[in-house]
């Protein structure tokens, strides 16, 4: 059995060029098992990136990946988009592998609410709904690790908290590790227990606290998020210009 503090995944000192441009920097990042960790940053920040590096999509210029022996991960995609013209049942999307049984389609379609949809196109779906018949697709591989890219897209806000605590949920049912990628912390606080911050690089890293004003964070994602989020204490060194470029940040130096 795997020791419980030996990481599902783990990267270390990733960097990568792209068109003349680096896109990460000395990022280091982890997830183990029975763990949610979340990484956000600004759009432009580097993170489908790293997440395509994380998967074996893209090979790094610098840095290593390291998965543990027959790590199974389910992907969830920000969204799929699929052609009116091609009338698929969720059912029949859920299916397309071929390697679910009937028996755990049901059960997971149970878990996750969504046993009411089997017969229903997929076009027909509300945000929330198509989001559940996505992570129920990551599920049925019996994943270690489920990747989560911004899983809330397109649902309001109700559901974008029901839908982080059904995440919270299958960690616990499955002990599965669990990496969402997100851009908003507005309610991502409250069901993760890591959180790495990156904007090219890694900016700060940590576990959620109480809510905070810490100007560190307010300079990344602005004041206005500073009266609904849950954020967690760190510090930084440094700041970005307007380009993402690291400016030293001497005039935060007196604390």
């Amino acid at each position: 059995m795997n020791s419980p503090q030996e990481p599902l995944i783990s990267a270390q000192d990733i960097g990568i060029r792209l068109n003349g441009r680096d896109v990460l920097e000395r990022v280091d990042l982890s997830v183990s098992r029975n763990e949610i960790v979340t990484l956000i940053g600004p759009n432009g920040a580097g993170k489908t990136t790293l997440v395509r590096i994380l998967l074996g999509l893209l090979q790094p210029d610098r840095g290593s990946v390291h998965l543990q022996d027959d790590l199974k991960i389910g992907y969830m995609p920000q969204r799929l988009s699929l052609p009116d013209n091609l009338p698929l049942t969720v059912q029949q999307f859920l299916t397309l592998t071929g390697s679910a049984t009937s028996e755990k389609l049901t059960g997971i379609a149970n878990e996750l609410n969504i046993n009411h949809l089997l017969k229903s196109p997929m076009q027909t779906l509300s945000g929330g709904e198509h989001q559940r018949v996505l992570l129920a697709r990551a599920l049925l591989r019996d994943p270690d690790l489920l990747v989560l890219d911004e899983p809330v897209q397109g649902v309001d806000v109700t559901g974008q908290s029901e839908l982080y605590s059904l995440i919270t949920r299958i960690r616990d049912q499955h002990q599965c590790g669990v990496l969402m990628i997100s851009h908003d912390l507005h309610l991502v606080m409250a069901a993760t227990d890591r959180v790495t911050c990156i904007n090219r690089h890694v900016c700060c890293s940590g576990h959620p606290e109480a809510v905070s004003r810490h100007p560190a964070y307010l300079e990344l994602f602005g004041a206005h998020t500073s009266s609904k989020l849950a954020v967690y204490t760190h510090h930084h060194d440094h700041t970005h210009d307007i380009h993402g470029a690291v400016v030293p940040d001497e005039e935060h130096h007196h604390g």
